[in-house]
């Protein structure tokens, strides 16, 4: 099905959801050569999901900030709480203590296609006229992205132009809903922006406005997808599964005995196949849990039990 909107209804729509974005504004204390302060200011873009007052946003917007101011786009400012955050998808939730809130609705993520339509929407400096928009369509889905700030998977790619101060504004259909939030993960970057799924983003964001943090556990180890052209390249026993690269030091791997050169078949009594698979079965996993892991090493096939541990 083919969704035709005139211009007038895509200028109502962006004016709409434009109401919950918001400016983010923040002052972090550095110390110089002479241990003198120095005050550095930062910008960035939220905006709100529920109406008490939660603003999402990116981490890297917000990460070491002694203030965090919020602009509304009708000129209100307040300073933010920080409620919480998750690194490793680069999200953050602060609350303002403010009423008459327009929250954006959250779409589903997973419905989204390449080629659609789509717009970027921030609110880097809060000047008057409210927010920036930017568009493009969806250029590819399940992107991984390798920054200085870690690896980040499963981002949505668009061509939709998102600059720094942009960062952690929303990415929005036709029809309004939320369904990315923007990240400017890599600098320099022409005609490539990159948003985190908001399904990504719901349960954390839950857990975070619940508890404060987002418990992630995590086993601390880099891995390559086996087939059979790496399996007979390297002369490996098995065709499938995962290749260790690299074991963490004080990991819940490392400490379970698990070595560079293993090769991982199952996690749990499940088959994995793909380090996604692996991930996507950890995700279902709470700190704590005690799991029995099948590897193979030197021809031999050995089962360890391993305890993860909360991801920092």
């Amino acid at each position: 099905m083919v969704i035709f909107m005139s211009e007038d209804k895509i200028v109502e729509m962006l004016e709409r959801v434009s109401k919950s974005v918001v400016n983010v504004n923040t002052l972090r204390v550095f110390h110089d050569f002479f241990y003198q302060v120095v005050p550095v200011k930062g910008i960035g873009s939220g905006f709100v999901f529920d109406e008490k007052g939660y603003i999402l946003t990116n981490y890297h917007v917000i990460e070491g900030a002694e203030r965090i101011i919020v602009t509304l786009v009708d000129g209100r400012v307040f300073e933010a709480k920080f409620i919480g955050g998750y690194r490793g998808l680069d999200l953050a939730v602060l609350k303002i203590d403010a009423d008459n809130l327009v929250a954006a609705k959250l779409g589903d993520s997973d419905k989204i296609k390449v080629g659609q339509r789509v717009f970027a929407i921030g609110n880097p400096f809060g000047l008057a006229g409210g927010p920036t928009v930017t568009s493009g369509i969806i250029s590819a889905v399940k992107r991984t992205i390798y920054s200085d700030r870690g690896i980040f998977r499963d981002l949505i790619q668009t061509d939709a132009a998102i600059n720094p101060g942009n960062s952690g504004g929303p990415l929005v259909n036709v029809e309004g809903e939320v369904i990315g939030i923007n990240t400017a993960i890599i600098p320099f970057a022409q005609g490539i922006g990159f948003a985190i799924p908001i399904n990504a983003a719901k349960d954390i964001v839950k857990e975070i406005m619940q508890y404060g943090y987002y418990v992630r556990p995590w086993l601390g180890i880099a891995g390559v997808n086996l087939n059979r052209q790496i399996a007979l390249h390297y002369d490996l026993p098995v065709e499938h599964g995962i290749l260790v690269v690299n074991v963490v030091p004080g990991s819940p791997a490392h400490r379970a005995g698990i070595e560079r050169g293993d090769i991982i078949l199952e996690f749990d009594g499940r088959r994995v196949d793909s380090v996604e698979e692996l991930q996507r079965i950890l995700s279902e996993k709470t700190h704590g849990c005690e799991c029995e892991v099948a590897i193979v090493r030197d021809l031999r096939k050995l089962r360890v039990k391993v305890v993860l541990e909360r991801e920092l």
